[in-house]
């Protein structure tokens, strides 16, 4: 799939566009995107530009939203380097110049909550009277009477929910970074992890233990700050690989959230921590089994 910012596109006269945030690319998004071959979006999120107190922790990072659009079969994502200049722009400016002039868009889908233009006064029926493209709305989907939503998904992921977080995402969750040294305090335990920092601007699952997939294997994942021992450490994403035994430090390291285990707690002693360390990582088996039965 082809990834350009806005100003390097090159204009089509037949361009399929589908447009909006699409963070997390769920299902509601997938509507929208379908039988799109262009998908129009921004960066950074524009409320982080309009209202940044009011900025949400989001769900995909860029890359990441580019690698769902591409598994969809999107030939082409063009993103706009979303800023103050930008947000100034009125709904008819980003009609006239983006839609029409930058991309010759024959065909414009969008959500029917989609809003743009400055002070978001630019909305569906402006879009859908502009003669130029032909307009395609798509309304809110539902599934069991809940209108899925970045938003309701990111609380969703936030309590730990992460069977239903998957379900209205299309895809599972997913949470990349850098592993880091820690305090070696799993291996001292016998349940060596790979630590990563968590990234602020992303949403991370609630503290607890979770049924994960580490670059595809099978992995206890335990988010949190370990009330067993007093580390003096913030917020920690520690990755136990099953059945690996190589070193990790440094890579890249991409965590798959299946399923969550149980809530974090503090162990009267570490022998206790260790016995529910065996029986997370026998679950965390089963679940991955099921996990690849299921496809």
């Amino acid at each position: 799939m082809i990834v350009t910012r806005l100003p390097d596109v090159e204009r089509s006269a037949a361009r399929s566009v589908a447009v909006g945030t699409f963070d997390g690319v769920h299902l509601g998004h997938r509507e929208v995107i379908d039988g799109s071959d262009s998908v129009l979006t921004f960066e950074p999120h524009p409320v982080s530009v309009v209202a940044p107190q009011h900025t949400p922790k989001l769900l995909t990072t860029l890359a990441r939203k580019a690698e769902l659009l591409a598994e969809l079969g999107v030939g082409e994502l063009i993103v706009i380097p979303f800023d103050a200049e930008f947000a100034q722009r009125s709904a008819a400016e980003f009609v006239d110049d983006v839609l029409v002039g930058a991309l010759g868009a024959s065909r414009v889908s969008i959500g029917e909550n989609f809003r743009f233009g400055h002070k978001a006064q630019g909305d569906s029926g402006l879009l859908a009277a502009d003669a130029r493209f032909t307009t395609v709305v798509h309304p809110l989907l539902e599934v069991d009477g809940e209108i899925v939503s970045s938003s309701h998904i990111r609380g969703l992921v936030l309590s730990g929910e992460m069977a239903e977080a998957n379900r209205l995402l299309g895809s599972t969750f997913q949470l990349r970074g850098e592993v880091v040294r820690g305090d070696a305090r799993g291996r001292e335990l016998g349940f060596p992890t790979a630590n990563l920092v968590p990234d602020e601007t992303l949403v991370c699952p609630g503290h607890g233990v979770y049924a994960c997939l580490a670059d595809g294997r099978p992995a206890a994942v335990s988010i949190g700050v370990r009330p067993t021992f007093e580390t003096g450490r913030g917020e920690l994403i520690e990755a136990y690989v099953l059945d690996f035994d190589g070193d990790l430090y440094g890579r890249d390291l991409r965590l798959e959230f299946l399923a969550r285990l149980r809530g974090e707690r503090r162990f009267k002693d570490p022998e206790s921590l260790i016995e529910q360390i065996r029986r997370d990582v026998a679950r965390t088996r089963e679940l991955v089994a099921e996990h690849a039965r299921r496809g």
